[in-house]
Parts: C-alpha cells; sequence; structure tokens
C-alpha cells in the first residue's frame, strides 16, 4: 500500500464535508503513522484546511489480525466510497458484501469514480450500502417477474399459500389455489 495514495484519497473525501468520517483498515501496524503523515502535509497545504481538520476528528483506523477480519469491519461499516488498496484486490473483493462504489487497486483513486471513470456516483451514505445499491440504470428500467409452476410446484406449495391467504381474510386467493390443487 502507498501511504501517500491512501491519505490523498481520505483527504479528497475529507474535504466533501467537515462531518465527514473516514475509516482506515489495516493489518499493518506502522501504515496509519505512515498516512497520518502525509495527511498532515496535505491538510497543511489545503485551501480548505479548516474543513479538513474538522472532519479528520471523525476519521479513525483500525488494525486487525488478518484480511477476514478487515471484510468483516468493511462489511459492517457499509462505506459508500471503499479503497482496496491491497496487494491482491480481487480476492478481498470476493468478500466484500457492503458498499457502495469499490475502488481496487492503488491507482483506482476515489476521485477517478466522482468525475471520469464512468460509475454512478450517487451512492448509499451513512452505512446504507448494507441495504441500497448505488443509483444505475436498472433503477430506470421497467422488469417483469416471470413464473411458471408445475402441477408438482403447485402441490409443494398449496398449503402455505392457503394459509397465509386465509390469514389476510383474502378467501378468493386461498380458492384459486385449492381449486388447482384438487382438479388435476
Amino acid at each position: 500500500a502507498h501511504p501517500e495514495f491512501i491519505a490523498a484519497d481520505i483527504l479528497a473525501q475529507a474535504e466533501h464535508d467537515p462531518r465527514a468520517a473516514n475509516l482506515l483498515v489495516t493489518t499493518d501496524p506502522d501504515l496509519p503513522g505512515r498516512v497520518g503523515v502525509h495527511i498532515e502535509t496535505g491538510m497543511r497545504d489545503s485551501e480548505r484546511a479548516g474543513i479538513l481538520e474538522e472532519a479528520m476528528t471523525h476519521a479513525g483506523y483500525i488494525i486487525v489480525d488478518s484480511m477476514d477480519e478487515a471484510i468483516a469491519i468493511v462489511n459492517q461499516a457499509s462505506a459508500e466510497h471503499l479503497s482496496l488498496q491491497v496487494a491482491d484486490p480481487m480476492t478481498i473483493l470476493k468478500g466484500v458484501k457492503n458498499a457502495g462504489a469499490i475502488f481496487l487497486g492503488s491507482y483506482a483513486a476515489v476521485a477517478c469514480g466522482d468525475y471520469a471513470s464512468g460509475t454512478n456516483h450517487v451512492l448509499p451514505t451513512a452505512g446504507y450500502a448494507r441495504i441500497h445499491s448505488g443509483l444505475d440504470v436498472q433503477h430506470f428500467c421497467k422488469r417483469s417477474t416471470v413464473q411458471m409452476i408445475s402441477r408438482e410446484g403447485l402441490l409443494g406449495m398449496a398449503d402455505i399459500v392457503e394459509t397465509l391467504a386465509d390469514a389476510e381474510g383474502l378467501p378468493a386467493h386461498a380458492r384459486s389455489v385449492r381449486i388447482r390443487r384438487d382438479k388435476p
């Protein structure tokens, strides 16, 4: 990992908002200190130093024992942007389930996703990547679900459908299954 690249991405996200929160998760106990040196330099040289200084009070790091532990933390955090600046990002990516946009490798600057690499920048924030995806073309496409159920399939679910329909007070729903079950 390149500490200067990591610091640059942290500062790029921090300059959005004084309440921005950044988290560095690493197995290398020396990395946070090396990144911190570059963060200090970047803040000192920035015209948005006030915003950066406030945002960095919400930043932190976690040193973990394994990449599995790192992935668990990343999935819990459910970040809007996730930068995987690791030796083999494709392997780590397999474990990532919750992130708005994921940037693989040291050269995938998060700012590229903001402006030029083609990904959408309407992303879930505040941990909502646990339950939502970023906006994409699928949100504007009409889709239909299609089902074909065999007699055997109907027989396998008839009791469930009838029970739920009866519980909801929808007898015609239950009957629509019952007549199919009872008449081969």
